[in-house]
């Protein structure tokens, strides 16, 4: 049929397309789903004309008092007669070049079509190709929203949906999606067709650098995968991660988008975790369990985590409150975490605003050896542009409290671990998720300190030496910064994102449990503030970035770990 179009568009007419077309859809759909449009749209078109032309012959034969009535064989001679021109008009040879016009022509008027009106269509039918380990159900559940569409425009907005979310599952080498004309009898309908291409190779591995809460510093981590092994969408991985402060983590996981039936991915992940905090804390931690997400969207993130928790003093100079808390512990914990960022970057955001609040419960098990606890905290972050060399204003604040639960919690301590330590090498502004550090304090570096046991073999009575010191965390923590970011004057530089900024921080910690929070001011707290300044530039990587600062310290303890001077510092995104 001539009104059919062939898949044989040039490159110069498809970017004639898009030039005109001006939507950004035509970066997700190859050329099948353009042509695929226009070739509905034509049939479409076809058979309605088809069918007033029938209406046309039926009203033009009808009985007519005035005219005589035409006899069958003149009707069926007429009808073969205008068959056999469209025959021949559709054996009409055409050049290439008259072919591409014809293209370029149809392309434009659905282009115009498009975007000048809403083009009524109905997917008649879902048809997935390609996948021979992935189960139907699986791409079927990414697939949702797609045969609930009334229009053209509609259609391809939730093909691009559908098309990130299938590439998202990271176990396709490709996807696409082209469409076909529906059932004669049903006009304005159409099958929409789902070409997948299952990656060829199923191992893959990777290597990256995070910033870590749970081991407040960087770590970087190497990790193997292999996609795809029960056909489900799982993502199976191995990894091993090491850090600042000698933390290893080596762990297992499984991630598999949803099971039939649920809409949740399921995520579970055996992990042993070793950090050494002699130099801060005077104790080891080893942590073996396992974790399991509950609830895992764009906002909002349950996990259970069950594990078994050792503490140890090989050194045997751990402070009072340090050596109280030596030995084993059961760890048994739902983290509720609800997030919202909506900054134009987490390396160098110029603009937006970003919330974390993060709910910590541990104690589940009836078990007495069981750490029971509850542990709030909030993070804010807003980013103002000024309109002139980049520049922006990143503000942030940060709170956060642990309590014990139980009978006399108050009298109790709270987790050791899980207590609240300021300090460390990475920036504020791109780690999200509570009060962690504070510009120019080492790691642990300031907040409530205890003196170490002496060795009975040496006698100091220099108590002021903060490395004789263990920092023990505080129950109550708060930090807020301001950072001013701009462009150097550098072409160069610019054009790799190396930048320029000054900075100022300050933050507090505090002990409230053990009736502790009898003796707490809030006017005291406060006041006893630490705060520090600098300035210095910033090489924002793909992985992480890294500052080169200088220090200025203006307040600190007598036990505080700030130190003024120049230094490099990596941080990646939280």
């Amino acid at each position: 049929m001539r009104s059919r179009v062939r898949s044989t568009l040039t490159a110069i007419s498809f970017f004639n397309f898009l030039s005109e077309k001006k939507h950004c859809y035509s970066f997700f759909f190859p050329l099948p789903f353009l042509f695929g449009a226009l070739l509905l749209l034509t049939h479409s078109t076809f058979i309605s004309q088809r069918e007033h032309s029938k209406t046309d012959r039926i009203m033009e034969n009808s009985p007519n008092p005035n005219n005589p009535k035409p006899n069958e064989e003149e009707i069926d001679e007429h009808e073969n007669e205008n068959e056999e021109e469209e025959d021949d008009e559709d054996d009409v040879p055409q050049s290439p070049l008259s072919r591409l016009r014809d293209q370029k022509f149809k392309l434009e008027t659905l282009s115009r079509r498009l975007s000048s009106e809403l083009v009524p269509i109905r997917v008649h039918d879902v048809i997935i190709r390609g996948n021979t380990k992935t189960k139907d159900w699986v791409i079927e559940a990414e697939l949702k929203g797609i045969e609930d569409v009334t229009t053209m425009q509609e259609l391809i907005r939730a093909s691009e949906i559908v098309l990130a979310r299938l590439q998202s599952l990271g176990v396709f080498e490709s996807s696409k999606i082209s469409l076909e004309p529906g059932p004669v009898e049903l006009p304005n309908t159409a099958n929409v067709v789902v070409d997948i291409v299952e990656a060829a190779s199923r191992v893959s591995g990777e290597f990256g650098v995070y910033t870590k809460p749970a081991t407040s510093s960087w770590t970087g981590e190497g990790t193997i995968k292999y996609k795809n092994l029960l056909g489900y969408g799982d993502l199976w991985d191995a990894s091993l991660a090491y850090g600042a402060n000698q933390a290893t983590e080596v762990s297992v996981g499984l991630y598999a988008p949803r099971l039939k039936g649920t809409s949740n991915p399921v995520v579970a992940r055996l992990s042993m975790l070793s950090q050494d905090w002699q130099e801060f804390s005077s104790y080891k931690e080893q942590l073996l369990g396992m974790s399991l997400g509950l609830i895992s969207t764009k906002h909002h993130d349950l996990t259970y985590t069950f594990g078994w928790r050792t503490l140890t003093d090989p050194l045997q100079m751990a402070s009072r409150s340090v050596r109280r808390q030596l030995g084993h512990g059961l760890l048994s914990s739902l983290k509720y975490t609800f997030k919202i960022d909506r900054r134009n970057s987490p390396i160098r955001p110029t603009k937006g605003l970003a919330f974390v609040s993060t709910t910590h419960l541990g104690g589940l098990t009836p078990d007495n050896r069981s750490l029971r606890f509850l542990r709030q905290e909030f993070d804010a972050r807003y980013a103002v542009p000024f309109g002139f060399y980049n520049t922006a204003l990143n503000l942030g604040i940060s709170a956060g409290a642990i309590f014990p639960w139980g009978h006399d919690f108050m009298k109790k301590p709270s987790p050791l671990p899980e207590r609240f330590y300021l300090g460390g090498d990475f920036s504020p502004v791109c780690t999200l998720g509570g009060p962690m550090t504070l510009w120019g304090f080492k790691t642990r570096g300031l907040g409530p300190a205890e003196p170490r046991r002496q060795s009975r073999d040496v006698f100091n009575d220099d108590n002021s030496d903060s490395s004789k010191w263990d920092s023990v965390g505080g129950d109550l923590s708060v930090t807020a910064f301001a950072d001013l970011s701009f462009d150097l004057p550098i072409r160069w530089l610019r054009e790799h994102g190396v930048h320029g900024h000054v900075f100022a921080g300050a933050g507090n910690t505090a002990k409230l449990t053990q009736n502790e929070y009898k003796h707490f001011s809030p006017r005291r707290f406060l006041e006893s503030f630490r705060s520090s300044v600098g300035c210095g530039f910033v090489v924002p990587t793909s992985l992480f970035r890294l500052e080169a600062n200088y220090y200025y310290v203006l307040k600190q303890t007598e036990h505080d770990r700030g130190k003024n001077g120049f230094r490099f510092s990596f941080s990646a995104p939280s």
